[in-house]
């Protein structure tokens, strides 16, 4: 029973949209999902993901990449009896070897069948949705394919949200612009969400590649504008080498409002610092901790949301993973008080 027990019985559930993709938006999702019915939660993500299973199916079948769809059905995906756990841990698991499988993730493989049985990806979602019984929902950001292209301050232009990730020749480098090749529109189911929101959340995950991704789809930012929802933005604990290791928490802010073109009415932060030995298991060089405490706004939230423990990678996964993440329960109480009060 979610912490909303108090208030449950209420006619009209807050609207909780959370903007991102990847193992942030996860996090999030799994947490808040226990606040349900109190909240009615919408996860739009990004349309921008190449790399991994993911890139792959898109390279292969021409579809829409599924990864971050992938991710937020599981998450939001119930957990209460065995026979519905054991079909959300099969959604996200990951071969380890077979030819041509070794890396791909089951769930993935399911969506783009689906694709193929129902005929689009957003029928594909909807029914992986109604097998997993999930407790809200999951929209694209857009329906049309596009490139993620980040161009340095230096001219240098790199295509490709995997490739925007993984580059690492970039010394003293920063990214001066962000867009999509071909521009692509908003899904109209997207525009509805954030049209309807109480609360839009942005994060948590990598600024560029996880949440500006939304960003910079056509529509997005007029959207977010136009709605009366609170706008909170949730820090990222680490910044990342060749994307946003010189930025600090007030550079963070200004970034995502840059794109937005309006300003963020919270800042959600960690009160505390991670734990030494988890920073010491960063592997990319270049990965720095972000330090909230010197940035003084009105805006700022602080909450202990560090998860005590390292991650562990999932085996067979390739890429390369965050050790350092938000703790589900701790973060989705703090968004759900947040959400409870606008």
């Amino acid at each position: 029973m979610g912490a909303g027990w108090l208030i449950r019985g209420m006619s009209v559930p807050k609207r909780i949209v959370v903007v991102g993709g990847g193992t942030g938006t996860y996090t999030l999702l799994r947490g808040l999902k226990h606040y349900v019915p109190d909240v009615h939660l919408t996860a739009i993500v990004t349309m921008a993901d190449s790399g991994g299973s993911t890139g792959r199916l898109r390279d292969q079948f021409g579809y829409l990449p599924v990864g971050d769809v992938r991710q937020a059905l599981a998450a939001l995906a119930p957990e209460d009896d065995a026979h519905q756990e054991l079909l959300r841990q099969l959604f996200l698991y990951r071969y380890e070897k077979g030819e041509g499988l070794t890396g791909h993730n089951f769930g993935n493989l399911l969506l783009t069948a689906l694709t193929d049985i129902t005929g689009s990806e957003a029928a594909s979602i909807c029914a992986a949705a109604t097998l997993l019984r999930v407790a809200g929902s999951v929209v694209p950001v857009t329906t049309e394919p596009a490139n993620l292209v980040a161009q340095y301050d230096t001219g240098v232009e790199v295509v490709g949200e995997h490739a925007i990730d993984e580059q690492t020749v970039c010394p003293g480098e920063t990214i001066a612009a962000l867009t999509l090749r071909p521009r692509v529109a908003l899904n109209p189911d997207a525009a509805a969400a954030l049209a309807a929101a109480d609360c839009i959340v942005f994060g948590p995950g990598d600024l560029y590649t996880s949440i500006l991704a939304n960003c910079v789809v056509d529509g997005f930012a007029a959207a977010v504008g136009a709605s009366a929802a609170r706008r909170v933005y949730i820090l990222n604990l680490m910044g990342k080498a060749c994307q946003t290791q010189h930025l600090d928490a007030a550079a963070h802010v200004a970034e995502l409002e840059r794109y937005l073109g309006c300003a963020l009415t919270h800042v959600v932060v960690p009160s505390e610092a991670p734990a030494p030995a988890l920073v010491a298991r960063y592997q990319r060089a270049g990965d720095t901790v972000i330090d909230p405490a010197p940035w003084s706004d009105p805006r700022k939230v602080p909450g202990a949301i560090i998860a005590p423990e390292a991650t562990t990678p999932q085996p067979g996964d390739t890429l390369q993973r965050s050790y350092i993440r938000h703790d589900s329960t701790a973060l989705a109480a703090l968004l759900y008080r947040l959400a409870m009060t606008a």
